[in-house]
């Protein structure tokens, strides 16, 4: 059981595959994540039945909530990007019976957790190490869609998360294979976005268009989709020539992006997070990420002094929900 001692809130960051809750004490000096659960998102009919499922395991009835979920929650209809899930924020706020009930974009919160972040909770892969202090920090995450965001200010002046979706901008390929690949996402999907290759189904997606592409569909049917995690664990095997054609071509594709969001944000620092990146961190240090990264032209010079991270924290969707919710209990 969590302690009875302080104001306990609920916090959760609510992705596509999985519904992460969690609680933080608002009288406590620290913020801290206590009893943090991860539910399975297929398991439960909605958002409701999940918090209710939480709040009854933990024994805990909070007046205040930040849940952080992967869709724009900027109108009191929220439906998530990546999961059959839509609700009234109005009602979910009178069904759970809270006082307050915050709404963040997924990666906004994970944007709010980066200044609560210890050295333990990120990875430096380039760039001046320590990072600057202070912002703009472009944060981007593979996971099963692509979040993008912004954090702004410094230590002194206090932080802000700016809300993006930048992860549905249109995809921009480079080279042959690339267009290869946009040519294989628009015949399925039509417009195709960057979300489509840099995610967990991305990362399928890519290996599908480039097997297929090489010979046609295999036994004459359409090439099948292959599990992202299976894709990943064949490419570090070594022995697997499509799985570590598709990483590497993710990874390609990601030092792109990531250089492109830097120099959209005006960073001087690009945080990667997301649940699919920490998985194959030496793979990425050997691919052509940082060349792409860096391939930007006269700016290229420019994105030399930018340092890149990959947060390894476990929760820091989590993390970011509790330091928004404390601030703005805070004033």
């Amino acid at each position: 059981m969590p302690p009875s001692k302080g104001e306990l809130a609920l916090i959760a960051d609510i992705g596509g595959t999985n519904a992460r809750f969690a609680l933080t004490d608002l009288a406590a000096a620290d913020v801290a994540i206590i009893e943090p659960r991860a539910l399975a998102g297929e398991n439960f009919a909605s958002l409701q039945h999940a918090a209710e499922h939480y709040l009854a395991e933990v024994g805990v009835k909070p007046r205040r909530a930040a849940l952080a979920v992967a869709s724009p929650v900027d109108q009191d209809e929220i439906r998530l990007t990546n999961r059959a899930w839509s609700f009234s924020r109005a009602e979910l706020q009178r069904t759970l019976g809270l006082d307050e009930l915050h709404m963040l974009n997924d990666f906004g919160a994970v944007a709010w957790a980066i200044p609560a972040l210890g050295a333990e909770d990120r990875v430096p892969l380039y760039g001046p190490n320590p990072a600057p202090a202070s912002g703009p920090v472009s944060v981007i995450g593979p996971g099963t869609g692509l979040g993008v965001g912004l954090l702004i200010g410094s230590p002194e002046r206090g932080w802000q998360a700016v809300e993006t979706e930048g992860g549905h901008v249109t995809f921009a390929p480079i080279g042959d294979e690339e267009h290869r690949i946009a040519r294989w996402l628009e015949a399925r999907f039509g417009r195709p976005s960057t979300e489509r290759v840099l995610s967990g189904d991305g990362l399928a997606h890519i290996h599908a268009a480039l097997r297929g592409t090489e010979g046609g569909p295999r036994d004459g049917r359409s090439v099948p989709l292959r599990d992202p995690a299976e894709i990943v664990a064949a490419a570090l095997d070594g022995h697997d020539i499509d799985a570590r054609r598709a990483l590497a071509r993710f990874c390609s594709v990601l030092g792109s992006v990531a250089g492109d969001a830097a120099l959209i944000h005006g960073a001087r620092r690009v945080v990667i997070a997301g649940g699919i990146v920490p998985r194959f961190i030496p793979f990425l240090r050997s691919s052509a990420f940082r060349e792409r990264f860096l391939a930007k032209g006269r700016f290229s010079t420019w994105l030399e002094a930018v340092t890149v991270e990959i947060i390894v924290h476990a929760n820091p969707g989590l993390l970011g929900a509790a330091v928004a919710l404390h601030q703005t209990c805070r004033g």
